[in-house]
Order: C-alpha cells, then structure tokens, then sequence
C-alpha cells in the first residue's frame, strides 16, 4: 500500500508535469513552426540568408526558445519518471533514456544554427569564401537541423509511447486519454523512422497527420494533470483489478 504522504507527493508531481507539458509546447512552436516560416525560404539558399541575416534577433529568440524547451523537457522526463516507476519501474528507465536521447540530440543539434550565424557573420575570415558558398553552408546547417530534428522525434514517441503505456496501466488518468497518448506517440515515432527508409513518405504524410495527434494529446494531458491531477491511489487500483 502507498502511504498517504507519498501519495500527495506523487500528485504534486505529476502537476509539474502538466505544467511543463503547458510550458514547452508554445515555445516549441515558437521555435519549430513561427521562426521558420517567417525566416526560411525553402529552396533558396541566397534569400534564406538574407532573410537570416536581416532579423538576426528573431532567429537568436528561436534558438533560446529551442534551449529553454530542452531545459523544460528534463523536467518533465524526470517527473514521469518519478510518478510511473511505480507502475513499472524497469518500463519507466527505458522511457526516461529514450526521452533523454531525444533531448540531448535535440541539444547538440542547436549547436547548427549558431553555425548558421557564424557562417553568415561576415567576419573578416570569412571573406575569402564567396558569398553563394557561404549561404550554402549556411543552407546546409539549416538542413542539418531538421535532420537531427527528425532523429530527436523518433525517441520522443519512442519514450512517449511507453510512458503513456504505464499511464495507461496505471489508472491514474482516463484511459481514453492515455489510449490517445499511446497512438499518438507511436504514429510519431513509427511515421519519423519511415521517412528515413522512403523519404517520399514526408510530402504525404505531414505535420498535420503526425504532429496533430501527439499535440491534442501533450495539450489535453497537460491541462488535465494542472486541473484535476492524479485519480486517488485506490480509484486507480479499483480501476486496475477490475480490469
């Protein structure tokens, strides 16, 4: 039996979970969705540079936007972690390592966009490159971040995937709500390994189909975890047994 101590202070942090789902996710589309449109000319390399170059600020915001969703994620991770060992502690570890690769491929993989500067700075260096190489650089350390994107959104619905498979053991949420975190993360994590076998797969299966779910889902659990918190300790046994 969990003592009623441990109980309170397993609801509290699975609060802060919700609340770092709430966080991350509009600095996430800050970074992921807004700055980029706004900035990127897709297929051209010389006006995504000049683009760049001309709202330096607004991309440093995205990359600051990216380092502070990172920073949000390892608290989130560890709070899983925390709330769901109960469920099955060896389950849990493997979720929390495979959402700590995604972060620290995530991490490592912002170090391109400082790159993308530093190429574009017009430093005295630099000079003896010709401008049309340097904006290909710059074009190919923009590719690079959504190659290594991509890589950091396998791991995530892998972990994601289990942690919603011990929400939904657990009976601590609705598992309609687990349920649709389960399919959610596994359509991420299974769409993102297609489309390194047949990238073709990307232009028919977009953001929209892949991104959607998980994002109702990260919103919904968010809100719920804030809101209402964990169902009590014995609901979710009686839930469990009855099962």
């Amino acid at each position: 039996m969990t003592t009623p101590t441990a109980d309170t202070s397993q609801s509290r942090t699975a609060r802060v979970a919700g609340l770092m789902y709430l966080l991350a996710i509009p600095l996430a589309i800050f970074a992921e969705f807004y700055v980029p449109t706004q900035l990127i000319v897709y297929n051209n390399a010389a006006e995504t540079a000049r683009s760049i170059m001309a709202h330096e600020r607004l991309f440093r915001l995205g990359i600051a936007s990216n380092l502070l969703v990172f920073a949000v994620d390892v608290v989130l991770i560890t709070a899983l972690y925390v709330v769901l060992k109960r469920v099955n502690q060896n389950l849990a570890l493997l979720a929390t390592f495979w959402r700590l690769i995604e972060t620290a491929v995530l991490v490592v993989i912002t170090l391109n966009d400082f790159d993308v500067l530093r190429v574009l700075s017009g430093a005295d260096y630099l000079r003896v490159i010709e401008i049309d190489h340097l904006q290909a650089l710059a074009g190919l350390s923009i590719g690079a971040h959504g190659a290594g994107y991509n890589v950091g959104l396998l791991f995530a619905g892998l972990g994601s995937t289990v942690f919603c498979y011990l929400w939904w053991k657990s009976g601590y949420i609705p598992k309609a709500l687990a349920g649709l975190g389960v399919f959610s993360s596994f359509l991420l994590a299974t769409r993102t390994f297609a489309v390194i076998i047949f990238p073709d797969l990307a232009d028919m299966v977009t953001v929209v189909y892949y991104g959607g779910p998980i994002f109702i889902f990260e919103l919904t659990m968010g809100f719920w975890l804030v809101l209402r918190g964990l169902r009590s300790y014995r609901t979710a046994e009686l839930e469990k047994i009855s099962a």
